[in-house]
């Protein structure tokens, strides 16, 4: 990869969507070139998918919220695969202790958000500890992706 592949990845994440005209006048490149390049990063796996960045508080998804929890170190993929599957949860890392994942999760409501948490974290007994925070206020977040 090369700093032309750089900069359009970056035009890329601001944008899914630019056409490749467009990434072409920004670059200084053909328009042939462009796609040939955006088609090769998908080939190579650079892009994995385009995608949308939806504004949870427009679905009236307000509570942002984020969950730490040990769990059994030998249910934490299992526990991590189901937790993953839950519409409340927008992202889930296992983190490198190998007991712990981190959770963040979007509900329209405190009530919502504690049932999440009694049915699928409370009942569970491989899960050893549960401690969250729910979000105060965003200063600088991904919307539109990493910058490379």
């Amino acid at each position: 990869m090369n700093k032309t592949d750089s900069a359009l990845l970056n035009i890329l994440i601001k944008d899914g969507r630019t056409s490749y005209a467009d990434i072409a006048r920004q670059l200084n490149v053909s328009r042939a070139y462009a796609r040939t390049r955006v088609n090769a990063l998908v080939e190579e796996d650079i892009i994995e998918q385009f995608t949308v960045v939806v504004n949870p508080e427009k679905l009236g998804k307000i509570i942002s919220t984020f969950v730490d929890v040990k769990a059994r170190p030998q249910n934490i993929e299992v526990v991590a695969r189901e937790l993953a599957a839950r519409p409340e949860v927008v992202s889930l890392y296992i983190m490198t202790d190998l007991k712990s994942l981190h959770i963040h999760t979007l509900t329209d409501s405190y009530e919502t958000f504690n049932e999440f948490v009694r049915t699928c974290l409370f009942e569970r007994d491989d899960i050893i500890s549960v401690e969250s925070s729910a979000l105060l206020k965003r200063v600088k977040h991904r919307r539109g992706g990493a910058r490379l």
